[in-house]
């Protein structure tokens, strides 16, 4: 499910939709005018981003860490509808980082560098456990020949 808060260019809601499906989404998006779409960079968010500029919108990822600040605090905490109007207010500011649409291409570029990466870091801790073991078990070994 997605959550859709869109406001007009005076700030003010102009459209909200609380529960729209994955698969109603592209539909309900392909009949709105032309519009700004912000959202929250993710994997997925590349390609509903492609998508979404195929239907003539201009679609603006940010990374969560810069919209976060725009939630609001209190009773409602962090859900949906909370997220959706911060990433309104978020994108709507003129100094906002904005993360580039990727294209399938480099997705899978990025994909294979992380994995890449997992595997180094993954390799790193093994080494790393394996090495303070054996340095503990040639401790102990040495210390039960020299008692004897």
């Amino acid at each position: 499910m997605f959550a859709v808060h869109c406001f007009d260019q005076n700030g003010r809601t102009a459209l909200v939709k609380p529960k729209v499906s994955r698969a109603a989404l592209p539909e309900f998006i392909a009949g709105l005018p032309p519009w700004v779409i912000g959202m929250e960079a993710c994997s997925g968010a590349h390609y509903w981003a492609r998508l979404f500029r195929q239907y003539g919108h201009e679609p603006r990822l940010m990374a969560a860490k810069f919209v976060s600040p725009y939630r609001m605090a209190g009773k409602s905490g962090k859900n949906d509808t909370s997220d959706s109007q911060a990433i309104c207010k978020a994108v709507r500011r003129p100094h906002m980082r904005f993360v580039l649409v990727k294209d399938e291409s480099q997705q899978a570029m990025q994909c294979l560098h992380r994995t890449r990466q997992g595997f180094i870091e993954e390799e790193t801790a093994t080494y790393n456990c394996s090495g303070s073991q054996s340095k503990s078990l040639r401790l102990a070994i040495s210390a039960d020949f020299g008692s004897h």
